[in-house]
């Protein structure tokens, strides 16, 4: 597991975002729920004051335990995503790829 993080996840509607806040700067995680067995993560935005901390890697890994806990699988739309998913062959049970 990265570093640890306060992370804050919100849904509105079909739309989900993950969001880690930092000295007034946010790095994020959004998603779209396609059903309750599916959600797709759409993008990761990790601004400068983030890079080198994990903060990329905390947000995919909270989706990930999210998923697990929740029974849905992940569409690793996002490259970073999709990059982390390859990095992590211990995750091939969450993802949908």
């Amino acid at each position: 597991m990265s570093a640890e993080f306060d992370i804050e996840r919100t849904l509105e509607g079909s739309r989900g975002r993950y969001v880690i806040r930092l000295e007034g700067e946010e790095a994020d995680l959004t998603y779209s729920v396609a059903s309750p067995q599916l959600v797709i993560a759409d993008h990761t935005a990790v601004p400068d004051a983030f890079r080198g901390t994990g903060a990329g890697l905390a947000l995919v890994e909270r989706l990930v335990a999210d998923a697990r806990a929740e029974g849905f699988k992940i569409m690793p739309l996002c490259p970073f995503v999709n990059a982390q998913r390859r990095k992590h062959p211990e995750w091939a049970d969450v993802f949908n790829a």
